[in-house]
């Protein structure tokens, strides 16, 4: 997409200043050389610290490698909800006015270079009726609806006797159509087989590529199957692996850093993917449309460079209370951590780190234990470096149901010293589901189902006197951060459960028996 534009915006919170995704989209800037202005907004927050700010920025265009002419960046001042820009601090504003004259003065106008045709595709959409959608600038020369063009690939392969059938451009948010577009303008294409990110359209008698940006390739994948556990179907609209699979197929259609691979089961699916989050928004917009699946823990992806493991690093930047920094600290050393700086942000401590992205699955959740959920974690890729030994596990382990039934409150009373309970009293339950966690690090089957037997001084009823701690429902995010290897996250449109891959408490002491076994010899 930078390689659309001429300028970039660069937004930064006048409190919480430059972030990690900061870091990663300026690095892309820079190295396509385009011209940055350096907005600061929110500046009427009371914690706000604009100045400031605006030096962390400059610090971090130098660790970039900017030059001194991306280095010489203006500043504009915004409060974008009352749609005020400043150039200083102290000037008197009531509009937008100073953004935009700084965009037209500092931004350049695309080059009108003359010369045969080239499009570059730079990003891709999807349409159920014309396919793959490619939109681009053209970087040179002009054409015409209908003119003959020929595809050059990434990799230099030329396809030609090609057509240039449809031809849109954009208006505000709306795309219109238009018989002729020419350099310096951004288009929309459609009717071309296998279009993708990095592709050129050119001139059919002089077909020359453009050199393109490379997409980043995957760090992390997951394993997408068929739902199989006894709720399986009760809430879902697609089920089936067929399903699930013409599903991905199309995501790939517009999802360029996404991969799929088929797997020795019909119903699993490798899905490779940008980190977590990027496979957390598919998984989630997948149970919005009415899909039902069940998920792994995450995996990173290890390259073998000169006979050497490398894996993915992330840089990570931890907000937290000065109170509770000590123990953050601890535990991001256990998980190989390596501090870059650490800063005093109003009243909180701001540590920065890069770590293995392996690291980082459940690290969330640990954080907002230990600082009774006032920390704020983001982080971004950083590098591949090599690989940085075993790590530690879960620290805590689940509550697994013994048995399948409705939760009662009488039974989760009974229950609450063994650990936290993910679940609350009514809910459906199904044996080999994990309802909670320990307050050590074993796995512990519990009867979460029981109910009070019934006296003629009992009553049924007193059942709804019972005082329990709210549960901790976890969100997709969260859940899949706290499996483990031997577990799963149950997907449905309507429900998130956590699971045993082996249900019978049975086959898993098994399971654990013959690794053990294995582990010894």
């Amino acid at each position: 997409m930078l390689q659309m534009v001429q300028g970039v915006l660069l937004l930064v919170d006048a409190a919480e200043g430059v972030m990690p995704q900061t870091r990663f989209v300026l690095r892309k800037a820079l190295e396509l050389d385009l011209k940055a202005i350096v907005v600061v907004n929110k500046i009427d927050r009371r914690d706000a610290r604009s100045q400031e700010v605006v030096n962390e920025a400059f610090d971090l265009f130098i660790e970039l490698g900017a030059n001194d002419v991306q280095a010489d960046f203006p500043v504009i001042f915004t409060n974008a909800k009352a749609g005020i820009a400043k150039r200083q601090l102290d000037d008197p504003s009531d509009s937008l006015e100073p953004l935009f004259e700084t965009i037209v003065s500092h931004v350049p106008e695309a080059p009108a270079e003359d010369g045969n045709f080239q499009l570059l595709i730079s990003a891709i959409d999807h349409n159920k009726y014309v396919g793959r959608i490619g939109i681009g600038r053209i970087f040179r020369g002009t054409s015409r609806l209908n003119a003959p063009i020929a595809k050059v690939s990434r990799d230099g392969t030329v396809a030609t006797g090609l057509r240039l059938t449809t031809l849109l451009t954009f208006q505000g948010l709306e795309r219109i159509e238009v018989s002729e577009a020419s350099a310096g303008d951004i288009v929309c294409i459609s009717g071309i087989d296998d279009l993708n990110i990095g592709d050129t359209i050119a001139d059919a008698e002089q077909p020359e590529g453009i050199h393109a940006v490379a997409v980043d390739e995957p760090t992390v994948s997951m394993s997408f199957s068929v739902n199989n556990s006894p709720f399986a179907g009760r809430e879902g609209k697609y089920l089936t692996s067929r399903q699930i699979r013409e599903r991905l197929m199309r995501e790939l259609e517009s999802n360029v850093a996404l991969r799929v691979a088929d797997t020795g089961s019909a119903d699993t699916f490798e899905v490779r993917g940008r980190g977590e989050l990027h496979l957390s928004i598919l998984i989630e917009t997948m149970r919005r449309e009415g899909y039902e699946l069940a998920v792994s823990k995450p995996q990173v992806i290890v390259m073998e460079r000169d006979g050497k493991r490398w894996e993915p690093v992330e840089y990570v930047v931890v907000d937290v209370p000065e109170a509770y920094s000590g123990s953050v600290i601890e535990s991001l050393g256990k998980r190989k951590a390596v501090m870059s700086n650490m800063i005093n942000v109003a009243e909180s401590r701001r540590l920065e780190y890069t770590m293995p992205t392996r690291a980082i699955f459940g690290l969330r959740g640990e954080l907002l234990t230990l600082t009774r959920g006032t920390a704020v974690m983001s982080h971004t890729y950083y590098d591949h470096q090599e690989w940085q030994g075993e790590l530690p596990g879960r620290s805590v382990g689940a509550l697994v149901a013994s048995d399948t039934g409705r939760t009662t409150g009488y039974a989760l009373a009974g229950l609450e010293q063994r650990g936290e309970f993910f679940v609350g009293p009514g809910i459906d339950v199904y044996e080999g589901m994990i309802v909670g966690r320990t307050n050590d690090d074993r796995d512990v089957a519990i009867n979460v189902v029981r109910e009070k037997k019934l006296t003629n001084m009992r009553a049924a009823g007193s059942d709804e006197n019972v005082r329990l701690a709210p549960p901790d429902e976890l969100s997709l995010e969260r859940a899949i951060e706290f499996i483990e290897d031997d577990e799963l996250v149950e997907v449905t449109p309507k429900s998130i459960r956590l699971r045993k891959r082996l249900l019978d408490e049975g086959d898993r002491l098994k399971a654990r028996k013959r690794e053990s076994t294995r582990t010894t010899v």
